[in-house]
This record gives C-alpha cells, structure tokens and sequence, in this order.
C-alpha cells in the first residue's frame, strides 16, 4: 500500500513538474500592432529561445481588458503604438514594474518610464509632409506652423488623434499650456480645410494640391513610397521635411513595451521583453516597420534615413505623457477639429 501511495505521489509530483514546464514555454502578447507586422519578430524569438508567442491584437481597448480580466487576465506582455496607449494602460493599474538591466542598459532614459512601467522598443517622428512643386524650404519649425504665411496651406487629421495628441503634449510640455493654446489658435487659421482622413490621406491632399504641407508620420511615406503602389503617386509628388521645435529636436512617439501586473509566465515574459531590445529584434522593428530603432547602432532604413539625420526631441517621453490631457482640453477649447 505504501508502495503505491509512493508511486502514486512521484507521478503525481511529475505531472505537476512537466505541466509547469509545458506553461513555461509560452508566453501570451496582447498588442496593437498588426500580427502580420509582429509575426517575423515573433518567430525569430521562438527560433532563439523554444518559447511560443501566443499573440491577441485589437485596435482599442486592450488595456480595459486586461482590467476587466484582473488576476485571470492570460496577458504577460502589452504591446503599444504610442505614448498615449502606453499612458493609457499604465493608468489603468494593468502594469507592473520591468526589472532589467538590459533595459536600462540598451534603452535611453527618455524612452524609459522613471517608474520602470514601459518603456520604447522603436520610434516614429512626426513630420511634415511638404509639396515638391509648392514648397521650396527645406527645414522648419513646428512653431512656424502657425505663422500666418502658411494661412490655407496645411492639411492634418483629428487634433485629437493620438499622434496629435503627443505632438501637441509635446509643445505644451516645452513651451506651457498658454503658448500651447496660441500656437494652436495660429495653426487652426491656417488649415486648408477641416481636419479628417489619416496620414496617407494627408499626402493625397497635398499631392492633389488642396493643400502645400501636411502633417504626417515617417513610416507612412516610407510605405508609400516602396510598398503601396496604388499610392506611390501621392509619395512621388511629396517630399519629408524633418521639422524641429525651436532650439530643439524632431518629436517622436514609441511603440513601447509593458509587463501585464498578474503575467501568468513572467519569467518567459521577461526574456521577451529584453529580447525585443536586442540588435537582431531591433533591426527587424528598422527594416520591416520602417522605425527607428531605439538601440543605437542598428542601421535605419534607407528610405526612412533618406529623411535626412534625426535629431530627436530630447523631452522624456514620461513628461509629454502627463500633459496629453492638457493637450486635448486645449484642442477642445480652440475648436480645433470644428
């Protein structure tokens, strides 16, 4: 009898063993970038360590469902598009603090939270996209967006999309919230017509001479340019300015990186979040997302680097995340999408 209470315990200890060993070859990715732009990172990782990448996409409301999932929530890892997202999720209490010298090694300190929540994997600046035909300077300011000769002239989406939303934080952030609000006044008077559409919609305006400049992201008119042939044209009558503040450099935003607060497999989750700062991940965010990547040394893509040299706004992405609120007020209060 004992002999089999003995024999049942060992095998009964072994299917336990084997079972955490079977969850600790996974690890389960929540993220808002597209699965087909993810994938080839995904399975370069699973080819390195053995560890599977189980991945949930969504275009909103990741960060509520990690709430309402609370301590059964499968997540280990949250994957994010902007600093607002990232914002967004970290106010939500769905992160925990990423212990890793690695990071801290590899990541600059202003793509990296003081709290250690999130921090950058790749980046995108925010940039004018500028007529060939109408526009003859080849530098500007974002300050300079409001000087009335542009009156007319430029095309932008929604001020209160994301990625308007940080550049705006960014200036509100630089140059405080009254500045804020009469450098948005200015730009108001010189749109050429109600903001609407996307970045690719804002090239076809300029290319179909609505308007001469538009503001736009630097991977979209890298993907027109070399992939998306039925909007080549749009890329070919355009050219990219890289804007900076005064005395200062090109805003940026990130794709960033988060550790889900209850992570089921945090120690799979770890090793792919140190992973995706590594030189071979980083050159895939450069080469197959058209980002910067935030490691230096890795090459930039060509068409990305053709921009010219980037000369990042050296704010803490930390600081233009606490005043996105203020930014949205502000284009409330000038009426900026009306």
């Amino acid at each position: 009898m004992n002999r089999f209470r003995t024999a049942a315990a060992a095998s009964a200890a072994l299917l336990i063993s084997l079972g955490s060993q079977a969850r600790a070859q996974e690890v389960n990715v929540y993220t808002y970038r597209e699965t087909k732009l993810m994938q080839p990172l995904f399975d370069a990782f699973t080819k390195e360590s053995g560890i599977k990448v189980n991945v949930t996409s969504a275009s909103s409301g990741l960060e509520q469902r990690m709430k309402a999932e609370g301590k059964d929530s499968p997540a280990d890892v949250l994957i994010t598009v902007d600093i607002g997202r990232i914002d967004d999720a970290v106010q939500a209490g769905v992160s925990q603090p990423i212990d890793s010298a690695v990071i801290e090694k590899t990541v600059p300190a202003q793509y990296r939270d003081p709290d250690k929540h999130w921090h950058g994997i790749s980046m995108r600046a925010r940039v004018i996209y500028a007529s060939k035909e109408r526009v003859k300077q080849d530098a500007i300011t974002y300050e300079e967006l409001a000087d009335p000769k542009w009156k007319g002239k430029i095309c932008i989406r929604s001020g209160q999309h994301i990625y308007n939303n940080a550049l705006f934080a960014a200036y509100v952030a630089r140059h405080g919230e009254a500045k804020a609000e009469e450098w948005l006044r200015g730009v108001k008077a010189n749109l050429a017509q109600k903001p609407s559409g996307g970045d690719r919609e804002t090239a076809r305006d300029v290319a179909a001479g609505k308007c001469d400049i538009g503001i736009g992201n630097t991977y979209y008119w890298a993907l027109m340019n070399d992939k998306e042939t039925d909007k080549k044209a749009w890329a070919d009558a355009t050219k990219v300015i890289l804007p900076t503040f005064a005395g200062g450099g090109t805003h940026v935003n990130l794709s960033g990186v988060l550790l889900a607060r209850h992570a089921p497999h945090k120690a799979e989750a770890m090793k792919l979040i140190d992973w995706l700062a590594g030189e071979q991940a980083q050159q895939i965010y450069a080469d197959a997302n058209y980002e910067y990547p935030v490691r230096s040394g890795i090459a930039i893509n060509p068409t990305i680097a053709g921009y010219g040299k980037l000369n990042a706004d050296a704010q803490p992405l930390a600081k233009i995340a606490a005043s996105r609120k203020a930014a949205a007020n502000l284009v409330d209060k000038v009426g900026f999408d009306n």
